[in-house]
Formats: structure tokens, sequence, C-alpha cells
């Protein structure tokens, strides 16, 4: 007679109809009292008992036992699905894209449980040639929360994503920007054109273009005020308390800055004033009643590529290719021309809202001299040069 398998210890039984040994071990319950029951199957009996007896490790070990036909596919649809509240649409589109042009062909067909270190790090390494590091980032991210999700799901004991490393890609698209003659010749060519006050400020004060988007007239000081009773002179300025960004949040908490506005900037704005008063008025009841100070000609929000397309005829008149040029890189510009001109890593990085100077100095400053000169300049003021140093040294080559 058969001996009876212990409680706890699952079972084993031969399915006719299907011709395999069927192990079965339960792993908890439902809500409801209805037992959770988690099944492998074999050919044969020894196959069969093996994935039960792994099954009852795991759940003696206290890791989930989940369902063996769960996909990589499946976890990141549900990711996909349930994991990106709060995100704007278009962030929402790039993943969606990312996930279904690379992440579900690539890896989608491997089971969950199956999935290894060595898969995903063959699966990013075979893309190096065709995708840019930042392409390679977003992939592994995408992955990684998705296994992540179905982990906290039980359906998976581990998640081998974290563990594998991201390899160098292929260059992506440096940034850079403008030397001072191209930027003065960028700002030559602005006027007369629909974003020549946005250039202006672009370049002049170095805010983001999802900041400039989302400015208001509302935030925009172009008076400023006098001194008066002892209180400083206010200056023109800009409030750059908004951003084109889910919940019109800025960036970062140190984004939300008051930025002085360049002589130059308040006259473009007031040039810009007035033709948006005379395009409301001839829209009429067309006009969207915002008080966005950079709109379509009807007063809707500008998207990224209109600025995109529109500021091409003001790079093309500069004597520049529109293609090799995006309105990020007069923030760019902003950053480098500060720094060629001596002005404090510190400061630049207050202005543009950045947290700290790391990201300003490794991403935004281009135009650094290629010599670290402080220490050089401060000891030749501790040590001023003896008469005659500076002469050619006797016996020298």
């Amino acid at each position: 007679m058969t001996k009876r398998r212990s409680r706890g210890d699952g079972g084993l039984h031969w399915d006719e109809q299907r011709q395999r040994w069927i192990a079965s071990v339960t792993v908890g319950y439902h809500p409801d009292g209805r037992r959770i029951v988690r099944k492998a199957s074999d050919p044969t009996k020894s196959g069969a008992l093996r994935k039960l007896k792994e099954k009852v490790r795991d759940l003696d070990d206290g890791l989930a036992v989940g369902d063996g036909s769960h996909t990589v596919a499946d976890a990141v649809k549900y990711w996909l699905e349930y994991g990106l509240s709060g995100r704007s649409p278009k962030t929402v589109k790039d993943y969606r894209g990312y996930a279904e042009n690379h992440v579900i062909p690539g890896l989608g067909s491997r089971k969950l449980r199956d999935l290894t270190v060595e898969d995903v790090e063959r699966w990013l390494n075979a893309r190096t040639g065709e995708l840019s590091t930042r392409s390679l980032r977003i992939l592994h991210s995408i992955l990684n929360r998705s296994v992540k999700k179905a982990q906290a799901m039980d359906r998976v004991k581990r998640n081998v994503v974290e563990l594998a490393e991201i390899p160098e890609g292929r260059a992506g698209r440096p940034s850079k920007s403008l030397t001072l003659a191209q930027a003065e010749a960028v700002l030559s060519a602005a006027p007369g054109y629909a974003l020549e006050a946005y250039v202006v400020l672009s370049i002049l004060t170095g805010a983001r273009t999802e900041e400039l988007r989302a400015l208001t007239w509302a935030l925009t000081d172009l008076d400023g005020q006098p001194a008066a009773f002892g209180m400083p002179i206010i200056p023109p300025s800009i409030m750059v308390w908004r951003s084109d960004r889910t919940g019109g949040d800025t960036k970062t908490p140190k984004s939300r800055r008051t930025l002085a506005m360049p002589l130059r900037c308040v006259e473009a704005l007031r040039a810009h004033k007035v033709r948006q008063d005379a395009a409301r008025e001839k829209a009429g009841d067309r006009w969207q009643g915002n008080s966005l100070v950079f709109c379509t000609r009807t007063g809707r929000p500008l998207s990224a590529d209109n600025v995109k397309r529109d500021i091409r005829p003001i790079l093309k008149k500069a004597g520049l290719k529109p293609e090799d040029w995006t309105p990020r890189e007069f923030r760019h510009t902003f950053v480098s021309l500060l720094s060629d001109s001596g002005v404090p890593l510190e400061s630049i990085s207050r202005l543009v809202g950045h947290q700290g100077t790391a990201v300003t100095e490794l991403v935004y400053r281009h135009q650094i001299r290629p010599v670290i000169q402080d220490g050089a300049t401060a000891m030749d003021e501790i040590f001023p040069a003896m008469p005659g140093e500076d002469e050619e040294t006797p016996g020298a080559a």
C-alpha cells in the first residue's frame, strides 16, 4: 500500500489525460477561505517530485511560490497598466514605446521565474550598438520595476534585474552650447519673430524650456520697484515657480526661484506683450483666455515641438544649422558663457535651479578653460614673485 504523504509535503498524482505527473502544494488561503495551490508537472515521477520538493523548500524558507506560467511580458504589461500613475502622458507614451519595441520582443516570452542575470546582461549588451547609454538605462529601469512589482505580488522569488550591470551604449548626441559670437548672432536675428522674447530669456536667464512654456504674466515683473524707505531696489524679474510638468511643479524644489532680468529681456518682453495683445484682439472668441507669456495665436499652451519649430527660422537667419540645435542648449549657453566670464560655479548653480554644483559642472558647463587656475592664482597672491624671478633661470636650456 502506497504511503500517504505527510501534511505540508504537498501532493503528487498521475494525470491520465495529460499523461504527466502533477505536483501540487498549498501555499496559502484566499480571504474567503479557499486554498491557494501551486502546481508543477513533468512526464516523469522523479521530475515532478523534484519540482514539488523545490516548491516545498521555498515555502519552508518563507519565499513566495510563484505561478510558473507568468512571463516577463505579463510583468511588463501589468506595470505599464498600473505602475505609471501620476506620470505625464508623454512619459507614459515613451515608456510604452520602449517596452513594446524592445523589452517585450527581447525577453517577453521568458518565464519570469527562469529569468537570470545572464539573460538580462546578454540582452542589454546585444543592443549597445543601436541604443545610447541613456536608452539602455531606461530599458533596465522598465524591466527592473516590472519584476519588482511582480515580486511584490508573489509572482517571483527575487529580482535578478537589480543585479545586472548596465553596459555603455553608443555615443548619443552630445549637448553643446553656443559660443559668444553665435549667441550674439542668434540674439540679433531674433527681433520680429514670435519667439524673440523666448530666445532672449533662454539665453540671458538660463530658464528651462518647460519653465518658460509655463510662465504667466502674473509671474512677470517688467517694472521692478525703486528704492524707498530704506528698502533696496527690486529689479524687473520673472518668478520661475511653475513648469510644464505633471502637476505644474518645477523639476526640483530648488528650481523654484525668482530671476532678475537683464534690460534686453525686459525690452523683448514688452515688445512681445504688444504683439500678443494684437493677436488676442484678432483671435476674438477663439482666444483661450489664459495668461501665458508664450502661447499659440489663440492663446493655447505651446508644446516642446511648437518651440523647436518656431526657433528654427531664427537659427537659420543667424547662420546656424537649425537641425543641429535644440531649445535646451540655450540654457547650456547661459551656463557656459557665465562660467567663461568668471562667475563662480555656486552662483551659476543657484541661477539655473540645480540642487548642487555637480550637474552644473559635468553636464552644462562646456566652455571651461582647460587649466584650473584657482590654486595658482591664490598662491601668486600669497607668495608674490620675487624681482627678476620671471626672467630666464640661469643655466636653463
